[in-house]
């Protein structure tokens, strides 16, 4: 069946499953998530020649001001828009809607190089060429607010409490993520006030990083449905512990598990050890794709659960990389490295392409991994803490443009633009103090 017969036959399915249009959507430099609907009816056109946008979303801000780069900025130029068949969801919080995410084109029809979700895959497919497997999962977590902002659940911090003040949303938010075969696996109060976070089954590269973005969107329509408010922003109160987007990534080379079964630390194999130790590297570069946004950095707080200190650790939730082992009897399924340097601000797609990108890099490569941090890293003497991941911008966009292989994954002028809008979000919030960071991003994300 051709596209255009395949899409008029999801079109027909959409339609008689009482969808009126469809959400096309993709992710920017700023982490936002961006939209064109269609109606169902127009969804075969859609997948065949694509719907119109601006190139300029490239260099689009948190607050929807825009900057300019090398490559990409302006008003001139046209894209395509082309949804992914593959992955059309009925919304079950969103009546009448269905949602697909969207690759980006020229149009002439050629992968636009700015892409993200276009990267992500073609990290992917290079990755499964050299026997790799990979399997990734975000953990999403949100604050919960009323109307006027405050918590919506009065609870202590993981308290069952929160989950009986909560119990018929939680139950719609169950319910709406199955209907839409989102695999959960556990959803649950977290630290700070109003504060839950979903985890859900791994998948390959692309679709975690899809997976998160109906994720979100679930969320936020089940709160509204229930006249509440959602924020996955990095902070959202200043001082506070903030929202993180930790990825969970797992890998297997001729049916084995890199992380476990071997005879190095806490059963590493060696390819595990050298992926470890690759993307501990590259760990400051990364840092600049999970932690981008301005309240990012009031985030990484040592202390804060968000672990700011470039170091390993088993089972520690202060080190930035965290090996979980599992628990014994299912360690050849559940052994994968906990990456803590993301947040909501990032775009899922470019991290799930980074951490691709170095995982296979690394893996076939005897790379020696230093010795782990068991405990807070924060209370270690000065001279023996771990260096702490970029605290500004500018640190973080250099630690970007020299590491040569995520500079070279993202192509200039992907690199630049992301490079670019970093930099102007710093400059457009300097001066401001926390409180205000935060009060200007906070229902941005």
């Amino acid at each position: 069946m051709d596209d255009t017969a395949r899409a008029g036959r999801i079109a027909a399915e959409l339609a008689s499953r009482d969808v009126h249009a469809v959400a096309l959507t993709w992710v920017d430099n700023a982490g936002i998530t961006r939209v064109k609907t269609v109606p169902v009816r127009r969804l075969t056109h859609a997948a065949s020649w694509g719907v119109g946008m601006s190139p300029v979303f490239d260099v689009f801000l948190v607050d929807d001001s825009a900057t300019t780069s090398e490559h990409v900025g302006g008003p001139a130029g046209d894209l395509r828009l082309f949804p992914d068949l593959d992955r059309a969801t009925v919304l079950a919080a969103q009546p009448h809607w269905a949602w697909a995410p969207a690759d980006r084109r020229t149009q002439e029809g050629e992968p636009w190089p700015c892409c993200q979700r276009t990267l992500a895959r073609t990290a992917a497919a290079r990755a499964a060429e050299t026997g790799l497997e990979l399997r990734m999962a975000f953990e999403v977590e949100w604050y919960l607010a009323t109307a006027d902002g405050e918590p919506a659940v009065t609870g202590p911090a993981y308290g069952m409490t929160r989950v009986v003040e909560a119990a018929a949303y939680l139950d719609e938010l169950y319910q709406a993520l199955d209907a839409q075969d989102v695999p959960v696996e556990q959803i649950h109060p977290e630290y700070s006030p109003g504060q839950f976070e979903v985890s859900v089954a791994a998948a390959d590269p692309v679709l975690a990083a899809d997976r998160t973005v109906l994720v979100r969107q679930t969320v936020r329509a089940v709160s509204q449905r229930h006249g509440l408010r959602v924020s996955f922003a990095p902070v959202v109160s200043a001082g506070q512990v903030g929202n993180g987007q930790h990825l969970h990534v797992s890998a297997r080379r001729d049916g084995q598990t890199l992380f476990s079964g071997g005879a190095g630390p806490h059963g590493l194999r060696p390819a595990g050890e050298a992926a470890m130790a690759g993307l501990l590297r590259r760990l400051p570069a990364l840092a600049a794709l999970g932690s981008p946004g301005v309240a990012s950095r009031l985030r990484l707080e040592p202390q804060h659960w968000a672990a700011p200190f470039r170091c390993w650790g088993h089972e520690n939730r202060e080190a930035a990389l965290r090996l979980v082992t599992g628990s014994p009897g299912e360690r050849d399924r559940a052994a994968n490295v906990e990456v803590k340097c993301c947040d909501g601000a990032a775009n899922p797609y470019l991290v799930v392409a980074a951490v691709t990108e170095i995982v296979a890099a690394s893996c076939g490569y005897d790379l020696p991994l230093p010795a782990e941090v068991p405990g807070d890293p924060a209370l270690l003497p000065e001279d023996r803490r771990p260096e702490r991941l970029p605290q500004t911008a500018d640190a973080a966009v250099a630690a970007l443009r020299a590491d040569d292989l995520l500079a070279g994954l993202l192509g200039p002028a992907l690199l630049e633009a992301y490079c670019a809008v970093q930099l102007a979000e710093a400059d457009r919030f300097a001066g401001a103090t926390p409180q205000e960071i935060v009060e200007a991003t906070r229902w941005r994300y």
